[in-house]
């Protein structure tokens, strides 16, 4: 039997973090962008508008590189994956952004890598050590308490969809990186979108505004951001990345997406980031380098 070398080993979770990193800095630019278009688009709208045009370049790239279909059994997870990643977390997070500020929202991404973790043990069958679980609490009760300390009944409504949109993406990007280990990365997104265009594409056309004529270049970018980087691109290195390197592992480097997203928010948003926020990020980004060493 053939041994894998610790050199290899250690080759491929290198891999895994690098092509994590790059998904979680596409990723940063999520809310702000979402936050921009919203203001112009209905969110509704533009969740599945974002979809449907990632779902044509998604088909386009099926069809180009001649990949085959897949199993049988790999179809409903295919689907749990598009209701999380491509239809649920973008139109939660829509709606959330019509109450609370993008720099507000990136809070609450700090408890991503906890829901994925969690979802990598129920899904994809891992077992961090149980020091690695403290590290990752400790990382979330950071995220909420500061949330709390903010006063969530100023908007509760957007509180709650956030908190709804990380279970579900958390949900969706374990059972991606499943997937991925024996579909591929870039593959398992594209699938996921193809599966969801019976429903957004006939959506997109049913709710698109009368008139486009009033629609400013800002949100039209950022329209362009959230269907070709945050819908597509992004999860070709992300997926990627949880299959090599580990999913509660790599799931970690979300803890940085607060850290790159306060700051695109508060250099194209103009919005104020205050310095418990930037307090609660470091100290949250400091939960990685913990988790990352009892993962496995």
């Amino acid at each position: 039997m053939e041994r894998t070398s610790p050199l290899n080993t250690l080759d491929t979770s290198t891999q895994g973090w690098i092509n994590g990193f790059i998904g979680v800095v596409i990723f940063s630019g999520s809310l702000p962008a979402t936050r921009l278009a919203v203001m112009e688009f209905d969110p509704v709208f533009l969740t599945t508008v974002r979809a449907a045009i990632a779902a044509v370049l998604g088909v386009s790239l099926l069809w180009l590189f001649k990949e085959k279909r897949p199993a049988r059994n790999q179809w409903v997870p295919l689907a749990i994956v598009a209701l999380g990643v491509v239809i649920g977390f973008p139109l939660l997070t829509a709606l959330a952004l019509q109450y609370v500020t993008s720099a507000h929202s990136i809070v609450f991404i700090g408890l991503l890598p906890l829901a994925t973790a969690v979802f990598g043990v129920l899904r994809g069958g891992e077992r961090p050590r149980p020091v690695f679980w403290l590290f990752s609490v400790l990382g979330s009760v950071l995220v909420m308490g500061y949330a709390v300390a903010q006063g969530l009944s100023a908007a509760p409504a957007g509180d709650l969809l956030m908190l709804l949109a990380v279970l579900v993406c958390g949900l969706g990007y374990a059972e991606g990186a499943k997937l991925s280990r024996s579909l591929g990365g870039w593959q398992v997104i594209c699938w996921a979108l193809v599966v969801s265009m019976p429903v957004v594409v006939p959506l997109s056309l049913m709710l698109a505004p009368s008139s486009f004529s009033g629609i400013s270049l800002p949100a039209w970018l950022s329209l362009a951001y959230v269907s070709l980087f945050s819908m597509l691109i992004g999860f070709v290195f992300w997926y990627r990345g949880l299959a090599q390197g580990g999913i509660a592992a790599v799931g970690q480097l979300q803890l940085l997406q607060p850290f790159f997203g306060l700051a695109l928010a508060a250099g194209l948003l103009h919005e104020q980031v205050s310095l418990g926020m930037v307090l609660v990020t470091v100290a949250v980004i400091g939960c990685v380098a913990g988790a990352k060493k009892f993962a496995r």
